[in-house]
């Protein structure tokens, strides 16, 4: 099921980072080697009372003047209000009601949308009374918090919550294997859907997505049950103001987030980009079924080695996707278009894989004989046994005497044993560390 979506709004400087930073926790911290995870972080995910969440943060723009704050605070906000399912609407109690305050109430009264009201840097009992003038803005009983220092924030998720839509296990969505389709504008992303529904028209309908700005469109073949999800393509930074960027991200990583595949699409005549790395870095974060399409093949001269020279550029520059497989196709010719879902069902396969817990500890115990884990810190690790707690994705926990004796390394080599042992290309794996009660 996809996460609800809870946007923080606010003019600058009322804490709307600090809320964020708080509420997301270690999660925000920048990871090395881990793409999609950068400075200007725009999402995150979080969890209250057993209901997980995606946030989305509006925050980081500096208007030069007080003209222009209206002006950005509506462009940040309407994009919100469309992504968002809760809004959490956060104000400054020690500066009191403003102009630009009463701008964005205005706005997020006309959507319609559920409105959390937040009256931040309530530091103490005696600015408590600074709340009441906020009764003005029309838009509810206002909740007061103190992000920096994390008083009321547990009430203040309680109302969070209580707008999330219930949870349900819809059995015929879960049949579906949902695809997003990711990658730059011009890529041929809407051509591939559209050469993928003309050829496969078994059972065709388009209707919106929940992502609000996309058409889901679901067909079915003798492959399976498909959603494809197109998504807003990501223009360079030189195209689009920075803010507007950010926003494009949100709508793609929306689309991401309630996918099982998705598919990166790369223009062969262009090659891998920024843009392209990083987006699909949201995806590996989430462990999501990856695999990447190089469309406009006839494009290309080729020679005898031409297509494997590709690849290996290919994956030099997208090391962390060393699990997902290629695919070369031609959106406009219909070159290898039909094995599209072929692999989208095989990485999907694999996305919800389980091992039984006998023959998991036989090879992870023959990969331990193999290689012994190092020294670390004075210790060694040592792995008592490993289990399999989820599918979509195939999460393991090992148990261990500690968990600081791990090291990267020696992770990867565990991790490559369970790849090649089982098969799971196509898919990101977790795996947790946890040490084992004695």
């Amino acid at each position: 099921m996809s996460k609800p979506m809870v946007a923080i709004v606010g003019r600058p400087n009322v804490g709307k980072s600090t809320l964020f930073n708080r509420l997301a926790g270690k999660r925000i911290s920048i990871v090395e080697d881990t793409p999609g995870v950068t400075r200007d972080r725009v999402y995150a995910e979080s969890e209250w009372v057993g209901r997980p969440f995606t946030m989305i943060d509006t925050g980081g723009i500096e208007p030069e003047s007080a003209d222009i704050i209206i002006k950005q605070m509506r462009r940040q906000a309407q994009i919100a209000i469309e992504m968002a399912d809760v809004i959490v609407f956060i104000v400054d109690g020690k500066e009191g009601l403003t102009a630009a305050d009463q701008e964005v109430a205005t706005m997020l009264r006309k959507s319609k949308k559920p409105v959390v009201l937040v009256v931040n840097k309530i530091d103490n009992l005696k600015d408590e009374a600074n709340m009441y003038e906020f009764y003005n803005l029309g838009i509810g009983d206002p909740n007061t918090i103190s992000a920096s220092q994390g008083l009321g924030l547990g009430d203040m998720l309680d109302e969070v919550v209580k707008f999330f839509p219930e949870e349900n296990e819809d059995e015929e969505e879960e049949e579906n294997i949902k695809i997003a389709m990711v990658g730059k504008p011009n890529v041929g992303k809407s051509s591939l859907i559209n050469k993928l529904l003309g050829e496969d028209r078994v059972i065709v309908s388009n209707v919106p997505g929940t992502t609000r700005d996309a058409i889901d469109s679901y067909l079915e073949t003798e492959q399976g049950k498909f959603t494809l999800i197109d998504t807003a393509g990501l223009r360079r930074k030189s195209k689009v103001k920075e803010e507007i960027e950010r926003y494009s991200v949100i709508r793609t990583y929306a689309a991401i987030e309630r996918a099982d595949v998705c598919i990166l699409m790369i223009d062969a005549t262009e090659g891998v980009t920024d843009q392209d790395e990083k987006i699909i870095g949201y995806a590996h974060e989430l462990n999501k079924a990856i695999f990447v399409i190089v469309n406009k093949w006839d494009l290309i001269e080729k020679d005898g080695k031409t297509m494997a020279n590709y690849q290996k550029d290919l994956q030099s520059n997208l090391k962390f996707l060393s699990y997902a497989p290629f695919l070369f196709i031609s959106a406009l010719t219909g070159q290898r278009v039909h094995k599209v879902l072929e692999m989208a069902k095989m990485c999907y396969g694999n996305y919800s894989k389980r091992i039984g817990t006998g023959i998991l500890n036989d090879v992870i115990s023959k990969a331990i004989l193999m290689k012994e884990p190092p020294v670390v810190a004075l210790k060694r690790l040592k792995v008592y046994y490993a289990t399999q707690v989820a599918v979509c994705p195939p999460k393991f926990i090992f148990f261990v005497n500690d968990p600081s004796a791990s090291h990267f390394s020696y992770e990867r080599y565990l991790e490559n044993q369970l790849r090649s042992s089982f098969d799971f290309t196509g898919t990101g794996l977790q795996i947790e560390y946890r040490q084992r009660k004695e």
